[in-house]
Formats: C-alpha cells, sequence, structure tokens
C-alpha cells in the first residue's frame, strides 16, 4: 500500500504574491540583522571594533544586485525583444549582460562580505562578540541574496491569464 499525498493546486497569482512577499521578508531580515549589528557595535559594544562604512559596502553591492537582476524578466533572456525594442537578437544578449551585472554585485557583496571578516575581524584575532559582527555580515549578505533569488523567480512565474503573442 502506498501512500499519496496531494496538493491542493495554487494559482500562479498566489504563488507570485507569496514570492514576493517570501522575499520582502527575507531582505527585511537581512537588512534588519545587519542594522541591528550597527547598532550594538555603536552602544553597547565594550571594546573598540565598531562597525563602520567598508562593514556596509557588502551589503550595498548586494542590494545594487539585487535591483539589477530584477529588472530583467525571463522572457528577455529568450526572446529577440530586450527593454522594449527589437534588436534581432542583440536584446537578449544585452539582458544577460545586465543579468550578469547584476550576479557580479550579488557575487562581490557576499566575497565581500567573507572578505571583511577575515581581514578585520578573524585574522586579528578579535574577541568573540565582535567576530559575530562579521558573522551577522555575511548572514545578511546570503539573505538578500535569497531574497533577490526569490523575489526574480516570483516575477517570472508563468501567469494563468497571459497570453503569448509570439508564434
Amino acid at each position: 500500500m502506498s501512500l499519496r499525498i496531494h496538493l491542493p493546486e495554487v494559482s500562479s497569482a498566489t504563488m507570485r504574491a507569496c514570492g514576493v512577499y517570501a522575499s520582502g521578508a527575507l531582505y527585511a531580515a537581512g537588512f534588519y540583522l545587519m542594522l541591528d549589528t550597527a547598532l550594538w557595535s555603536a552602544h553597547k559594544n565594550p571594546t573598540d571594533m565598531h562597525i563602520g562604512f567598508v562593514d556596509w559596502i557588502p551589503l550595498v553591492l548586494v542590494t545594487l544586485g539585487m535591483a539589477i537582476i530584477n529588472l530583467v524578466e525571463r522572457s528577455r533572456l529568450t526572446s529577440g525583444m530586450a527593454f522594449g525594442y527589437e534588436y534581432g537578437g542583440h536584446g537578449t544578449w544585452q539582458a544577460r549582460v545586465v543579468l550578469f551585472v547584476g550576479t557580479a554585485f550579488l557575487s562581490g557583496g557576499g566575497a565581500g562580505s567573507v572578505l571583511i571578516l577575515l581581514l578585520r575581524y578573524i585574522i586579528p584575532d578579535r574577541s568573540r562578540p565582535e567576530i559575530f559582527m562579521g558573522f551577522f555580515n555575511i548572514l545578511s549578505s546570503i539573505l538578500i541574496m535569497n531574497s533577490s533569488t526569490c523575489l526574480w523567480l516570483a516575477q517570472n512565474v508563468k501567469d494563468d491569464y497571459s497570453y503569448s503573442l509570439q508564434h
């Protein structure tokens, strides 16, 4: 006897809304984590090590990457149209370049947060609460990267009521 679990049918509009809300929750959690770390560093950290401008750069890069990636629709990556104009194949190339630049910003922000952890917190042999500031920087970047992926997938879900005018 096999046990079969039937999942309920969910419309694409509901899936899109859930994806957008999940993306917003992930972004809010990532930004809050970095903001909370910065506030803790400024007011309750007993040492002289505090969150500075350099610690915010990965968050800014990841956020820019998220914005750039979500400007590109999935249909633009495969069709001959990009940005509303017909380029005869060049538009697809341009959309892929924009997606690559956004991905480079995302990965640069993630790698930058790891680099900051190593150079500012681990190599100088800081104490445990200070090392946690570096780990929270990485975690906030990871949350925003996942937010970007979730939002891009949610925006590119096929709609039940969309029509394709291409043949």
